[in-house]
């Protein structure tokens, strides 16, 4: 089997949440959805919990931070290309999302910077190695 990735989310409004990520194209797994937590299918390795605050605590005992204010961490998720980066971050600003920085370019690499409805930050990268400067 291989390696899969479980990224935990603390929301707010769980249906809002579902709605922002069925929104940048992404389903979602019945069998691991109830009303206290959505499985989001990122791809066939990578999956998005988005639980609601009393299920988050089952899980930790430490407070729960407001990502509108803290960082707690920067999720990047790649992409096929520069015009993948740009569809996928407007999706993400139509569905109630905010851009937290400038597009960055830097020939080789481009990103966008994406908080969703409750301000986790999703960074949408595309990278073109072999255009990459030499070390």
């Amino acid at each position: 089997m291989s390696t899969m990735l479980f990224v935990n989310l603390p929301v707010r409004d769980l249906p809002a949440a579902m709605a922002y990520y069925k929104a940048l194209g992404f389903d979602h797994n019945p069998q691991f959805t109830d009303e206290t937590a959505a499985c989001i299918v990122i791809s066939d390795s990578i999956f998005v919990m988005l639980l609601t605050h009393d299920k988050f605590k089952q899980f930790s005992s430490a407070p729960i931070p407001d990502p509108m204010l803290q960082t707690q961490a920067l999720y990047a998720l790649s992409c096929d290309s520069r015009a993948a980066v740009d569809a996928i971050a407007e999706a993400g600003l139509t569905a109630g999302g905010r851009e937290t920085r400038d597009a960055q370019d830097y020939g080789f690499m481009f990103s966008r910077a994406i908080a969703d409805v409750d301000g986790h930050v999703w960074e949408y990268v595309w990278m073109d190695m072999s255009q990459m400067p030499p070390a």
